[in-house]
């Protein structure tokens, strides 16, 4: 990571890119800039803090070598860009890396307790300490703000002259100077205080975290964005911001999208055409499509015209029938229903070649033991690719909830390409009886049961929003329950019975009124990664006695009885027998945040043993 220069200084040779000879302020894996340390996240180096910057002008500085293109047509065509960048190392050999700006600005001396912007301690080149005491500069724990993605410094300067005289409107000229203390009484906010040396009342910090606190102060938000330079102006959008502590989950959520790779594109091969797609697709026939070709590429394509045709054909399969301009959720379920077509029949021997990316199986054992379970056909998925990109992200609102005004761009011009990721890995398909399946669902405690869960996900993200009008339904449905609680339980039984950390595992779901499978694949490219282990899990037997394992485990929880007959748990009640002793999982395994999980559809309740799918092997 690098702040961005102050100014550039070319180098002796005839080249036009400058020298880049910038201080480094610590190191973070690929994989975070994506998910952790992603643009407009809030990063702590040692005792200092930074935001990284937007990614206008990373095409000059990102070396090609050190930031490889991704190609993944259908994850591309579904984001508007043509392809993606891998982000650049960050390791002592790299010659560039993620660019930082300092923020936030306001910091304070524990020697002295002042409280002024970095800049007016006067400190030494290089370094971040008290031009008087030397003493470490500490960053204001506290920032500001809004749902629409903006962020500033805390309004110190109003917060301690809120009850005096001369009004809020005033603050900051009064020709005092800010200084902050801890009392050191307790570890609350009533001990952080504020005060000013132009003789006001010292303050503290207690009732800032309050959500009309700043509006009281008749404070709306600047719409400022740090992370994209002073060149850009502040544009006030009249929200109003709330208080958050500078390392909160809340302040920074990446939207993130992902996409597997699949024939006809898992071999590469259409990797030369990623910046043609867009004309070609207005094209009608092969004449024109050739004509487009030869001019793109000054004679002959890399790629021959039949299989041109083919890959356009594919295309345009997944695209939303009936639908002249499809919204964004239509768009992405229709990639979903791709992959579950193509992991449900797998992929032929004669489609292989030595660059395929995709190569799914049956097994070789006999499937028919797992049909007293309900579960049918199991596909061994050798090897897969999966893209992950990030897409924009959010502050303050979940980023699950498919609002995009609230998606914050990654950049203030138009970009053809987004960061991300790509993981190489093995995993477990599965699918459930149709027929056992709509019985079990149309069950009334069953869908009682779920409908609490999905009026708890819609009242969160109603208050979340904005305009709660704009909200779209919540995808809690039974068998979506269903298939995320069974998935966090095999991910939890493979762990222990085949030696994965759970982190290490990943899943991905497909339910809908005509889907109901879910994948369970290695999400790290590590020593955890591809080694033949995972897919092993899979041959039937094997998977009839982790089935059967992971449901006897689930029918208890150390928190019982407390957990199954919760009537509500998990971030603002989205969850219901589900907790941290149980099916609860690391982040970086659950595609929803660890919402939407409930046990008893798996076992059933002391009271109702009928109402789990898989009652049957509780009850034998």
């Amino acid at each position: 990571m690098t702040p961005p220069p102050a100014r550039r200084r070319r180098t002796g040779t005839n080249s036009a890119a400058p020298a880049r000879n910038l201080p480094r302020r610590g190191t973070v894996r690929r994989a975070q800039a994506i998910t952790t340390y992603g643009v407009g996240s809030l990063i702590a180096v040692d005792h200092e803090s930074f935001v990284v910057s937007g990614l206008d002008g990373a095409d000059e500085h990102w070396s090609r070598d050190e930031a490889p293109e991704i190609h993944e047509r259908r994850l591309a065509r579904l984001l508007d860009v043509q392809y993606f960048r891998l982000p650049p190392a960050s390791d002592d050999t790299s010659r560039d890396g993620l660019r930082v700006r300092r923020f936030p600005l306001m910091h304070f001396c524990p020697e002295c307790d002042e409280l002024r912007r970095h800049r007016d301690f006067n400190p030494p080149p290089g370094r971040s300490v008290c031009g008087t005491c030397e003493a470490d500069l500490v960053p204001s724990r506290f920032v500001i703000a809004c749902e629409a993605g903006h962020l500033d410094e805390f309004p110190y300067w109003q917060w301690v002259h809120r009850s005096s005289e001369r009004g809020a409107t005033t603050a900051g000229q009064c020709g005092g100077t800010l200084k902050l203390r801890s009392s050191g009484r307790t570890a609350s906010l009533r001990s952080v205080l504020v005060s000013c040396t132009c003789g006001v009342s010292e303050v503290s910090m207690e009732g800032s975290f309050r959500r009309s606190a700043l509006k009281d102060l008749g404070l709306r938000c600047r719409g400022t964005r740090p992370w994209l330079g002073s060149a850009t102006p502040a544009q006030n959008c009249g929200l109003t911001p709330r208080t958050l502590q500078r390392g909160s989950s809340a302040v920074w959520q990446p939207v993130l999208k992902s996409a597997l790779s699949i024939p006809p594109w898992s071999d590469g091969r259409a990797d030369p055409l990623a910046e043609h797609w867009g004309e070609l697709r207005k094209l009608a026939t092969r004449a024109e499509v050739e004509m487009c070709l030869k001019f793109a590429f000054k004679g002959e394509s890399p790629v021959p015209i039949d299989e041109v045709m083919a890959l356009l054909d594919a295309e345009r399969e997944e695209d939303p029938a009936g639908e002249t301009a499809p919204t964004f959720d239509r768009r992405y379920r229709a990639l979903r229903n791709k992959e579950y077509e193509r992991l449900s029949s797998g992929n032929d021997e004669r489609e292989r070649s030595r660059d395929e990316q995709f190569i799914c199986e049956n097994p070789v054992g006999d499937t028919a033991v797992l049909r007293p379970l309900g579960v049918t056909g199991p596909m061994l998925v050798k090897k897969l690719r999966e893209v992950r990109a990030l897409k924009a992200f959010t502050r303050l609102a979940d980023p699950d909830a498919p609002i995009e005004s609230n998606e914050v761009p990654l950049s203030d011009s138009e970009l053809t390409w987004l960061p991300a990721m790509q993981v190489h890995g093995e995993g477990v398909f599965l699918r459930l009886d149709e027929d056992r399946l709509d019985a079990w669902e149309k069950a009334p405690a069953v869908a009682a049961r779920v409908d609490r869960m999905r009026t708890a996900h819609l009242r969160a993200l109603e208050q979340r929003a904005d305009d709660p009008s704009r909200v779209t339904p919540s995808p809690a449905t039974p068998r979506m329950v269903l298939l995320h609680t069974l998935a966090h339980v095999l991910i939890d039984e493979w762990s222990l019975e085949a030696g994965y950390p759970a982190a290490s595992l990943r899943e991905r779901l497909y339910a809908a009124d005509d889907m109901a499978g879910l994948l369970v694949y290695t999400a790290t490219s590590d020593s955890a990664g591809s080694l033949g282990g995972l897919v092993a899990q899979g041959e039937p037997d094997r998977l009839d006695r982790a089935i059967r394992s992971a449901v006897h485990r689930a029918e208890w929880c150390s928190s019982d009885p407390l957990c199954v007959e919760s009537e509500a748990s998990g971030t603002a009640g989205t969850n219901l027998a589900a907790c941290h002793a149980c099916v609860l999982l690391p982040e970086t395994s659950c595609e929803h945040n660890n919402i939407l999980l409930d046990r008893a559809l798996l076992v059933g309740t002391p009271e109702e043993p009928g109402l789990g799918f898989f009652a049957g092997i509780v009850e034998s």
